[in-house]
């Protein structure tokens, strides 16, 4: 799976309201630094998660189809098994812009999820961070940016 481009990244950045959906109950979880840094940044973000009332001083809904006012794009920071469910999710709440997140690990974006994303017109951003796609992104993340890149160009 090739990263989608920084500019595609940075497109979808632009949507008015974005649910976060997978965010952590622990406080010190990348989703939830990911969640702060985005609200920082002014982006009106929403944590979805049935466990949380609310996270970084946010209401939280338990599914997507509950944000209210709804969200009109939503990155994914779902285990691969829970992401169709929650594209699924995502199509049932009207969203047709999902953002399958990628950090260091496997990330969410599955065979399954791409399918469905692409059979339903859902635009998809996968194979990035989104602190890859900030304006002004630290050196360690636009260092990732570039490896990542870099070793997708060399896969077969």
């Amino acid at each position: 799976m090739r990263p989608s481009s920084l500019e595609s990244a940075r497109a979808f950045l632009g949507a008015r309201r974005i649910a976060v959906v997978g965010v952590s109950r622990d406080e010190k979880d990348f989703s939830r630094a990911v969640l702060r840094e985005l609200a920082k940044r002014g982006h009106d973000v929403v944590p979805v998660n049935p466990a949380l009332a609310e996270a970084e001083g946010l209401r939280g809904f338990a599914r997507v189809q509950d944000v209210s006012p709804p969200a009109d794009a939503a990155i994914l920071m779902t285990p691969p098994s829970r992401t169709e469910g929650a594209v699924r999710d995502c199509l049932a709440a009207g969203i047709r812009r999902v953002w399958l997140h990628r950090g260091a690990g496997a990330g969410a974006a599955t065979p399954a999820a791409l399918a469905l994303c692409a059979e339903s017109g859902i635009e998809v951003v996968q194979g990035l961070c989104p602190f890859m796609a900030l304006a002004d992104a630290s050196f360690p993340h636009r260092l990732h940016h570039f490896l990542r890149r870099r070793f997708a160009r060399a896969a077969p």
